[in-house]
């Protein structure tokens, strides 16, 4: 993938992981999404910056394994992803949470 704003792809970003732990990190200017598998940092980090109009600090990725499942007589996996967590500068904030 490249870097360059105009040929950038945007579907890098899934959806932001909301749990327990990634709201903690929210008072730390940090915010948890799902990631494209094959996604670099460098990836990451233009198209956060492009889509939010934020300047990013650092970014951290992990592999999430698949988790097994159990429904029944019947075990299967979870789908795999990758996760990022984006450190943002002072200045800046994403609202996740819009007001209606």
């Amino acid at each position: 993938m490249t870097t360059n704003i105009t040929s950038m792809n945007i579907d890098i970003i899934k959806y932001p992981i909301i749990t327990d732990k990634s709201t903690r990190l929210l008072e730390e200017n940090q915010y948890s999404f799902a990631v494209d598998n094959k996604a670099h940092k460098k990836d990451i980090k233009t198209t956060i910056e492009y889509t939010f109009n934020v300047k990013v600090k650092h970014i951290n990725t992990s592999n999430r394994h698949p988790k097994r499942k159990r429904v029944g007589k019947f075990t299967g996996y979870k789908k795999r992803y990758k996760k990022a967590i984006i450190t943002l500068e002072n200045n800046y904030s994403i609202n996740l949470f819009p007001e209606n």
